[in-house]
């Protein structure tokens, strides 16, 4: 921050003092780096994602998979496992819960994992 002299101290006693809010802004921007702790730009999700569901419990996996509709991404590959509850019930919340509506489509890509493919604007 900028130390204070008598020039300044005067100046502010007087009536013509006009505080420099960009000149301050811009000087705390560079002490704390925020400049690199701030992104400028929104980061931009990526259009396709891999979501492994294995040892995850049903409600790891539904929380992943909702976080994953939510988060913009276009497709996804996600596996389930072969055998097990979650390759049913990805299926289920796909089809009939409030998963559904963030969903075009899906399809088996092999006996344990999904092609997804989310909608475009995840805001419902």
């Amino acid at each position: 921050m900028k130390q204070l002299t008598d020039a300044d101290i005067a100046q502010m006693i007087g009536d013509e003092y006009q505080p420099d809010d960009t000149g301050t802004r811009h000087a705390v921007r560079a002490q704390l780096h925020l400049s690199t702790r701030i992104p400028h730009t929104p980061q931009t999700p990526p259009l396709h994602a891999k979501l492994d569901l294995h040892e995850h419990t049903e409600e790891q996996a539904w929380a992943e998979i909702m976080s994953l509709a939510k988060s913009g991404t276009r497709t996804a590959t996600i596996i389930t496992g072969a055998s097990g509850i979650l390759k049913i019930k990805f299926q289920q919340w796909a089809r009939d819960s409030v998963l559904s509506p963030y969903i075009v489509s899906f399809s088996p890509i092999n006996n344990g994992s999904f092609s997804v493919k989310f909608k475009k604007n995840p805001k419902i």
